[in-house]
């Protein structure tokens, strides 16, 4: 059987190790006699699982005493709705949030935001077709802004922070990390608030994490509902509301796989490792593009196009053949795109390559 490698966007590729273990407990989850997925999730089964992942991801991302970490329902596009409900009620209205525009998910932020709040772009990239984080320089921030809020790895477009946003005197910073949390050392004490979608690195959909100092817990509208009030799922260890349990338990086994593997650190160096691999392939000649600055360029998201882009059917049915699967770009942008998030093995990276290689005749 062909050797498959998935590089989906999202849901995105787990390791193989946490399947085989999800698999076995299945039907009996340590003797209990349970699936996971039967557990209440009030009961001493459930709450070591989660108490266990909450543990390990604290430790992989060394996440300081201060900070909560809330396992919530949905989504990204959810949790963007989330946070200016959160916020907004540390600043009198008429209320302002400080966005920088870097690509499609940061854009679906400012949408979302604009429901509850005036907007302000502070820069955007939008003109150059999201090749690249404005420099911070300039960038016309908010005095009093409620918060400044930036997607730090665009999933879509390909665009990576390499350096960390200095908002305006006491403004929040808050980070949209979902496609590449886990895949790089972070210093979570420089956010207010650190959220993403589980389905890139984490777990299965239908699982966020949030990440809250402890300060601004205390600052929702009176409009936010209460399964999505941060200080009352942090009241209840995330379980006010019937949680995502089964998601919440493959992220636990992700988080121990990590740790298994190095942490943090090491999957960064493996991360670097694989880009560049891809990247080099990419630029050795002009027969594929890379339209990302280099400085800015993801080490999870790597779209590309071919110099002729009446051979994509062909590329893409070739790679299929080979067990390459998912490098359709997104519908938006077009083209191709390969997502090598921490389960994506070196291996995977070098088929890929090969398979470039000989589609451009090298």
């Amino acid at each position: 059987m062909t050797q498959i490698f998935n590089f989906s966007a999202g849901p995105a590729v787990l390791p193989k190790e946490v399947l085989r273990q999800a698999a076995a407990d299945m039907l009996d989850w340590h003797g209990s006699g349970m699936s996971v997925m039967e557990m209440s999730h009030r009961g001493p089964e459930f709450i070591s699982i989660y108490k266990q992942a909450e543990a390990d991801l604290r430790e992989l991302l060394a996440v300081p005493a201060n900070y909560k970490i809330l396992f919530m329902q949905g989504g990204g596009l959810g949790q963007n709705a989330i946070v200016p409900l959160n916020l907004l009620g540390r600043v009198r209205e008429p209320a302002t949030i400080d966005f920088v525009h870097t690509g499609s998910w940061s854009g679906k932020s400012i949408k979302e935001a604009a429901r509850y709040a005036n907007v302000n772009v502070a820069a955007s990239s939008q003109a150059e077709g999201f090749t690249r984080v404005p420099p911070q320089g300039e960038w016309k921030l908010t005095d009093g802004a409620a918060y400044l809020h930036v997607c730090t790895n665009e999933t879509i477009d390909g665009v990576e922070y390499d350096f960390v946003p200095e908002p305006a005197d006491g403004v929040p910073l808050v980070a949209d990390m979902s496609s590449h949390i886990l895949s790089r050392r972070i210093d979570v004490s420089k956010y207010g608030v650190i959220f993403a979608g589980a389905q890139k690195n984490i777990g299965p959909a239908g699982l966020t994490l949030v990440i809250v100092r402890e300060d601004l817990l205390e600052h929702a509208l009176a409009i936010c509902p209460s399964a999505f009030h941060w200080k009352t799922v942090a009241e209840h260890e995330s379980m006010f509301n019937t949680p995502p349990t089964y998601a919440i338990y493959i992220a636990g086994l992700v988080f121990a796989h990590l740790k298994a593997q190095g942490g943090v650190a090491a999957m960064e160096q493996r991360n670097i490792e694989k880009a560049r691999l891809l990247y080099a392939a990419l630029d050795a000649d002009d027969f594929y593009r890379n339209r990302v600055a280099p400085e800015n360029r993801s080490r999870m998201n790597v779209p590309f196009y071919l110099r002729d882009e009446s051979l994509n059917e062909q590329f893409l049915a070739g790679a299929k053949a080979r067990g390459l699967l998912q490098l359709k770009g997104h519908k938006s942008v077009g083209g191709m795109r390969a997502s090598i998030y921490n389960a994506m093995p070196i291996e995977g990276v070098q088929a890929l390559v090969d398979y470039l290689n000989e589609f451009a005749g090298r």
